[in-house]
């Protein structure tokens, strides 16, 4: 059965990682002392003296791994995340390395050397587990290694993790069938079909060829689902439940203990945790000073161009609703010509706008009118990376169309985002702008930002949308 393979896998994963490290370590120490890349002290520790911490490192590293969840299965859990926990779990090491040191007063022991250590491990690791993870994929879709599950219930959610199983055959899960009350048996879906009704489980259970039971009920059925959950607890299958909300509750939510109560959130917000909030504000205020002394020139030709050849104020600022839905003034180059509140408020600039100037047609297409913005980022009204701030007239008008449009508003709004890098800027639709901005919202790193940075300097500046 599958669950024999995880534990094998799970062991002989221990055994790769502790090789890794100690793989790891001795190439740091010839990479410091050997290799000549760095200034050789008159006298270093040998490599028999520096191995004696073995003894301590790689037990101590396994239970880091351990706590960070590295010994999880690897068939739907993300490579970032992985190698998130790969560097968290060796950053603490590093750390707790150090501090050893400096108590057991050990002046002689590099440092050096054990920062390249640091390095070198999180590269072997994240390689190494990167290759389990294509040789597992690969033998699941050839049809090795699978894990067979059956699911309870014929509903939207059972037809929805149908068609993800399906659309991914590397994560070799292998579906038998479904026992359903609600549909006739021989109802068929994507190839799997309704074996027959509930109480049915009394009687596959005991053949003990199941890996995992998969509790897809429709909101209808949650009354059964106390008598379903026994049977399934009493045979000592792994089971899960996939709730049928989807349509209520279409974001990824999260659960919480409270004092032995389960409290489904509704949705999942990385940025409200303080640690999190506080890495990405260090990261905005260090990103637009670094950005406003490289960009000045830039600004600095563009201001002197927009004064000589449009009257008027250099920098135009318009309200914006940002984070907690509060109003903030959103700073740009003036690339249109004076014009009253009114004809401002008007809509969207249109193809061939007679409003926009020669010169802000330049710099709204390449978004140099969008630097100025950096001083909101410093201000702290806005982030380097967030949704797009809107207009309080389309913020109302798009609220009402759009039920989940104001969760944007929990997080600073972003001079580029996870929508723009995907095309969805200007004239485009909104719709799918929230969609994109929610994904950004719900999965937020600071890997996922440094990736979206990135990308707008490649898919970014030039807006074909712009006008």
């Amino acid at each position: 059965m599958i669950k024999d393979n995880q534990k094998l896998l799970n062991r002989l994963h221990v055994v790769m990682d502790a090789l890794v490290i100690v793989f790891s370590y001795v190439a740091a120490w010839y990479l410091r002392f050997k290799s000549g890349i760095f200034e050789l002290d008159p006298w270093f520790l040998s490599l028999q003296e520096y191995m004696k911490v073995l003894f301590f490192i790689v037990p101590g590293y396994l239970i880091l791994y351990y706590a960070f969840q590295l010994y999880t299965p690897k068939r739907v859990q993300g490579r970032r995340l992985e190698a998130w926990h790969i560097m968290q779990a060796n950053s603490i090491g590093l750390m707790a390395f150090i501090l050893l040191l400096y108590l057991t007063k050990q002046p002689d022991f590099s440092r050096t050397m054990i920062f390249i250590f640091f390095c070198v491990n999180v590269f072997c690791e994240v390689l190494m587990r990167n290759i389990i993870r294509e040789v597992l994929r690969n033998m699941r879709t050839q049809g090795y290694n699978q894990k067979h599950v059956l699911l309870i219930g014929y509903s939207r959610a059972a037809e929805q993790y149908i068609d993800r199983i399906k659309s991914h055959p590397e994560w070799g899960y292998i579906v038998r069938g479904i026992l359903a009350d609600n549909v006739p048996r021989g109802t068929e879906y994507r190839g799997i079909k309704v074996l027959g009704r509930t109480e049915n489980l009394t009687i596959i259970l005991p053949e003990n060829k199941l890996d995992e039971i998969a509790i897809t009920l429709g909101l209808a059925e949650y009354h059964k689902l106390e008598h379903i959950v026994g049977m399934c607890e009493k045979s000592g299958v792994h089971t899960k439940f996939i709730p049928d909300y989807n349509n209520i509750i279409p974001t990824k939510p999260y659960t919480e203990d409270l004092l032995g109560l389960p409290v489904i959130n509704i949705r999942h917000v990385p940025l409200n945790n303080m640690l999190n909030a506080v890495m990405k504000r260090c990261v905005d205020i260090f990103g637009s000073l670094v950005a406003i002394i490289l960009f000045s020139p830039i600004m600095a030709v563009v201001a002197i161009i927009i004064k000589v050849t449009a009257p008027g104020p250099l920098i135009f600022k318009q309200e914006r609703i940002g984070l907690q839905n509060k109003p903030f003034y959103m700073y740009k180059f003036r690339s249109m010509v004076v014009q009253e509140a009114k004809e401002e408020k008007a809509g969207w600039t249109t193809k061939n706008d007679p409003r926009v100037t020669p010169i802000g047609k330049f710099i709204r297409k390449t978004s140099i009118d969008e630097l100025p913005q950096l001083f909101n980022i410093l201000k702290g009204d806005m982030s380097l990376v967030g949704p797009r701030p809107e207009r309080p007239q389309f913020v109302e008008k798009f609220s009402e169309e759009i039920p989940r449009y104001r969760v944007k508003h929990q997080v600073r709004p972003g001079l580029t985002g996870w929508a723009q890098v995907n095309g969805y800027r200007g004239d485009t639709s909104i719709r799918k702008r929230i969609e994109y901005d929610l994904y950004y919202i719900e999965n937020w790193t600071l890997g996922f930002d440094f990736k979206i940075i990135f990308l707008t300097f490649f898919k970014g500046f030039v807006n074909k949308n712009a006008y």
